[in-house]
């Protein structure tokens, strides 16, 4: 975070079919600059700078380490002022930059490359059925027809997109509520494939080639004004137990403090957010949200299993 939010930038690079990102190489406090343009990112001092409009990038991963899921990369709100930066990510506006993590894995599919594996709706519900890798199950990670991912990270990234409404995941195609004319699914035409739900794929799904079992969540901005009858369960749909942690804290009561504590630490986005006042009706949709999705739990007899280890 200090990286992100403090170093100076060394140099940028366009992101194909991502205009309005940048990729940016950080100093670290070395003297001298590397002559291999690809060293920098490799050895972790790139990030992404996103759209204003991406800040709660930054909510998003503060509420990643508060539950304990600890899978979205970090990310820190900042106010860019190098010359290297065209003007419109210089005009003191803030906005989110993101830790690149330098072995993240891609599809070599240019129009795919936003996935680490090609994963459709059922094919996700039936990996869902076969709990790979837990230990009883007879389904073994990284074998067909698994993949190398863990089936508790599966329950960490429904929670997570639950809380946040983050549907362009699991459901791009708003199959789980009534879209808006202009969301994206609707406007792209995707909200009609709900009817033929093998057309149905999943984005955004990642991994690390260095932590296989594990997701890694990126693009997690979320809709927190989706309002509460519109709030979306598909994202739900397969699931039968969630991480204790995560539920732990959401029971506790301390979820909009802790929340609160740790934003702090980011001036940048504190501010930018209208301080205490600003976030208080954020953190409420989350909290409000944290104890429907409870009741979810309870009402469907679902368990609560004791994190793993990875």
């Amino acid at each position: 975070m200090k990286l992100l939010a403090n170093s100076e930038v060394v140099s940028k690079t366009r992101i194909p079919a991502h205009g309005q990102i940048l990729r940016v190489s950080l100093s670290a406090g070395q003297d001298t600059v590397s002559s291999d343009p690809k060293r920098p990112c490799l050895d972790g001092l790139c990030g992404l700078i996103k759209r204003p409009s991406d800040l709660y990038e930054v909510l998003a991963f503060h509420l990643d380490r508060v539950l304990g899921l600890n899978r979205s990369l970090p990310a820190v709100a900042r106010k860019f002022k190098s010359h290297l930066l065209p003007y419109k990510y210089t005009n003191g506006e803030a906005r989110p930059i993101i830790w690149w993590a330098p072995d993240i894995q891609h599809l070599d599919d240019v129009n795919n490359d936003q996935n680490s594996f090609a994963l459709g709706w059922l094919q996700y519900q039936d990996l869902l059925q076969l709990q790979c890798g837990m230990v009883d199950s007879t389904a073994p990670l990284g074998k067909a027809p698994c993949l190398s991912i863990q089936h508790t990270e599966w329950t960490k990234l429904a929670l997570f997109d639950f809380l946040l409404q983050v549907h362009d995941r699991l459901d791009r195609y708003c199959c789980g509520f009534q879209p808006d004319p202009s969301e994206p699914c609707v406007e792209e035409m995707l909200h009609d494939k709900c009817r033929n739900p093998r057309e149905l794929v999943l984005v955004h799904i990642l991994i690390r080639r260095s932590e296989p079992s594990q997701l890694v969540f990126i693009d997690n901005a979320g809709r927190l004004l989706h309002p509460e009858a519109k709030l979306n369960f598909r994202l739900l749909e397969g699931i039968d137990s969630f991480p204790q942690t995560a539920v732990t804290m959401l029971q506790s009561g301390c979820l909009q403090n802790m929340l609160l504590k740790s934003l702090y630490m980011d001036q940048e986005f504190w501010e930018s957010q209208g301080g205490f006042e600003g976030l208080k009706h954020l953190l409420e949709t989350i909290d409000r949200r944290g104890q429907i999705l409870l009741q979810y739990i309870q009402d469907h007899n679902l368990t609560v299993v004791k994190d793993l280890l990875l």
